[in-house]
């Protein structure tokens, strides 16, 4: 039951990091459309914050994998993924918006 309980503490990890990222993310664009740039990257570093939290539960699991624990495949775990995956898709589309609403402010990109 302690290995189970592992894998759901690693599957929660995903999906909470992962939408704390895809939040951050959000709030880094609004940021950026308001003018505030300053906010706007300290809102797409908490979100690389949370997704480096959430890779590394992922990396967890994966390493178990590897050294041939198997773990079974649940439709949570699928779904943990599925949220990481879009969190990591949509930090970078943010970090794209960000530098876009820099542009049409005149604001010199990094």
């Amino acid at each position: 039951m302690a290995e189970e309980e592992a894998n759901l503490e690693a599957v929660m990890g995903l999906i909470i990091n992962g939408g704390n990222a895809k939040s951050s993310a959000m709030e880094a664009i609004m940021a950026a459309k308001t003018g505030d740039f300053d906010q706007a990257a300290a809102k797409l570093k908490e979100a690389d914050g949370f997704l480096a939290e959430a890779h590394n539960a992922q990396t967890g699991m994966l390493t178990k994998e590897a050294q041939g624990d198997h773990v079974k495949v649940t439709l949570l775990m699928v779904h943990s993924q599925d949220h990481m995956m879009n969190a990591i898709t949509f930090r970078d589309l943010a970090g794209e918006m960000v530098d876009l609403y820099k542009k049409i402010a005149g604001v010199p990109l990094n």
